[in-house]
C-alpha cells in the first residue's frame, strides 16, 4: 500500500478540525447558518495555514442539503458527492499555471451555466496574485456582477500584489500562523492514530521548526517519523532537522557573554565536525538571541515562548546575563547574517566573523 503523507491525510474535512483560524471558521460558519453567504472572498495569509482547506470546506458546506452549525454532514448526497476531486461544482484554478486573460474569459463564459445537483458553483482561484493586468482586468467583470449560483474564492500568499479593484469587491479573511502550542496539540494527536510515539521536547521542536504552517510541520513531521522508524526522540529529531541542542546554544551564549573568542572558535569547529549546518546554526543564534530577550523584558515570557520548565528555567537564567541593548544587537547582527550565509564561499568563516562582530561589539569586517 502507497504511504499517504501526513499533511494529505490529515487535512481538515470540516470547520472544527481547522487548527488556528477560529476567527475565519466561526464567520463562515454563521454566514451559513444566516443565509448571508457572499459572492466573493479573499483568502489571504502564508503557506499552510489552511486556506485551500477552508475553501473547499466551504464549497461542500454551502451545498450540504443537512449543515451542521454551518459545516457540512458529510453523509449527504451533496456531501459525498462534493468530496470526489472530479466534481465539477468545485472548481480549482492555479492562477500560477493559468494566468492569461483567455482563461479568466473561459470563466466568465461558463459562470452561466448552473450548478448540477448543487446549490451554488464555486471557483478557487489559487495563487490569484499571478493573474496579468489584463486577466485581473477581465476577472474584475465578473466579480462586478455574478450570477446568484456562482462563489468566487480567491487565495493568495501575496495579497499586496492585488489590485484595490479587487479587493474592494471581496470578503477579506486574513490565515494568521498557527502557535507551537496547538501544532504541538495538532501533532501529538496525529501521532497517537499513527502509533507512533514521541515526547513532549521532541513535540516542540518540531512544532518550532514547522514555522506556524500546518502543512510544514506535518511534512516534517513525516519525515522525522520515517527516520525514527515509529519512536521519536530529541536527539534522532535534532539530527533529522540539524538544529541545535538547547544545551550547546546555552553553552554558546556563555561563551559569547564571557568575551570567550577561543571558545566561541572552539564550538564552531566542533558543531561543523559533527555534520550540522552552519547557516541553520546562525539561524538558531538569531531566534536564541530573541528568546533570551523575550525572557529578560516579558512577564509572562513561557507563554510566549512555549519552552518546557526545565528548559525555560535554563533561558531566564542564562537571560539575566545579559543587557536588553545586547540582546538585540545579537538579533540584528545574526539576522542580518541570514541570507549573507546562503551565498558565502566560506560558510564557517563568515558565521566565525559574525560571531565576534556580536560577542565584541565592533565591526570586525570594517576594522
Amino acid at each position: 500500500m502507497n504511504h499517504i503523507a501526513l499533511y494529505r491525510k490529515y487535512r481538515p474535512k470540516t470547520f472544527e478540525e481547522v487548527i488556528g483560524q477560529d476567527h475565519i471558521t466561526h464567520t463562515l460558519q454563521n454566514q451559513i447558518v444566516n443565509d448571508q453567504i457572499g459572492h466573493a472572498y479573499l483568502f489571504t495569509g502564508t503557506r499552510g495555514t489552511g486556506k485551500t482547506s477552508v475553501a473547499k470546506i466551504f464549497a461542500r458546506s454551502v451545498n450540504c442539503l443537512n449543515p451542521v452549525h454551518g459545516s457540512a454532514c458529510g453523509e449527504c448526497e451533496n456531501c459525498k458527492r462534493l468530496e470526489q476531486e472530479t466534481d465539477i461544482n468545485i472548481i480549482e484554478i492555479d492562477a500560477a499555471s493559468n494566468n492569461k486573460v483567455d482563461d479568466i474569459r473561459q470563466i466568465r463564459d461558463k459562470v452561466k451555466f448552473m450548478p448540477v445537483g448543487a446549490k451554488y458553483k464555486v471557483y478557487i482561484v489559487d495563487e490569484v496574485h499571478m493573474l496579468s493586468d489584463s486577466a485581473f482586468n477581465a476577472l474584475l467583470k465578473t466579480l462586478e456582477e455574478p450570477p446568484a449560483h456562482i462563489i468566487f474564492i480567491l487565495a493568495t500568499t501575496e495579497v499586496h500584489k492585488l489590485p484595490q479593484t479587487i479587493l474592494s469587491r471581496c470578503v477579506r479573511f486574513d490565515f494568521r500562523l498557527v502557535s507551537r502550542e496547538e501544532l504541538s496539540k495538532h501533532l501529538a494527536k496525529v501521532f497517537e492514530k499513527e502509533n507512533i510515539s514521541c515526547d513532549d521536547e521532541s513535540l516542540k521542536i518540531i512544532a518550532s521548526a514547522g514555522e506556524g504552517s500546518v502543512r510544514d510541520t506535518l511534512s516534517i513531521a513525516d519525515s522525522i517519523a520515517s527516520y525514527c522508524q515509529g519512536k521519536i526522540s530529541k536527539e534522532k529529531t535534532l539530527s533529522v532537522l540539524g538544529t541545535t541542542d538547547h544545551d550547546l546554544i546555552i553553552n554558546f551564549f556563555d561563551k559569547i557573554q564571557e568575551k570567550d573568542v577561543g571558545g566561541v572558535l572552539a564550538l564552531i569547529d566542533q558543531i561543523e565536525k559533527e555534520g550540522k549546518n552552519l547557516a541553520v546554526f546562525s539561524k538558531d543564534l538569531s531566534k536564541h538571541s530573541r528568546n533570551l530577550l523575550v525572557c529578560k523584558s516579558c512577564e509572562n515570557a513561557n507563554e510566549i515562548l512555549n519552552l518546557t520548565d526545565e528548559v525555560f528555567g535554563l533561558y531566564q537564567s542564562q537571560a539575566q546575563k545579559f543587557e536588553e541593548k545586547d540582546l538585540i544587537r545579537y538579533m540584528q547582527v545574526f539576522s542580518s547574517a541570514e541570507s549573507e550565509l546562503r551565498y558565502t564561499l566560506s560558510v564557517r568563516l563568515l558565521l566565525e566573523t559574525t560571531c565576534l562582530t556580536a560577542m565584541l561589539g565592533f565591526d570586525v569586517k570594517k576594522n
